[in-house]
């Protein structure tokens, strides 16, 4: 069986879709569409989307951000910080019909290569819904830090703030 996905930059025009594969993906962590168009003014180079067989299937928003921890879930940040100091992916959604297929590790694979580029020495990311698993194969591990417990709590319970070195 021949596969046929690619990886392009998200467009506006993705929105509806890319909300829809977010509610498959994460029922339990909707953020509103605002949060997305945000994200892909702020930094389009990081906002991406995956299709299979020309559909839709996924997408990732990443973008600089600064330590100890993530922007708030489902909410606006106004601008990138200008002292970044880490490369942040903020979201990683797939299809079901999209599992398994490579697709998440051609996408990780091209956010390391833009942060490592960009000059980042290092990605962080929060994992819900115990994904940390996913992600530790993918070279993060959890960063225990006292000052993010209350913010982590709004991402859900057992949601991990975790850092790769590029």
């Amino acid at each position: 069986m021949t596969v046929d996905f690619s990886v392009r930059p998200a467009a506006t025009a993705d929105m509806d879709m890319i909300l829809e594969i977010q509610a498959v993906a994460h029922p339990a962590f909707q953020e509103d569409q605002a949060v997305f168009a945000e994200r892909l003014a702020l930094y389009p180079q990081g906002f991406h989307v995956a299709t299979l067989d020309d559909e839709l299937c996924g997408y990732v928003i990443s973008h600089p951000w600064r330590r100890p921890g993530p922007p708030a879930i489902n909410a606006l940040i106004g601008a990138l910080p200008g002292n970044a100091d880490i490369y942040y992916i903020h979201d990683l959604s797939l299809l079901p019909v999209a599992r398994g297929l490579g697709l998440s590790d051609i996408l990780i694979g091209k956010l390391k290569d833009h942060a490592k580029d960009e000059g980042f020495s290092t990605m962080a990311l929060t994992a819900v819904g115990g994904s940390f698993v996913f992600w530790r194969r993918h070279g993060f591990v959890v960063v225990e830090n006292a000052e993010l417990i209350s913010l982590l709590s709004t991402y859900g319970a057992g949601s991990v703030y975790m850092e790769a070195v590029l």
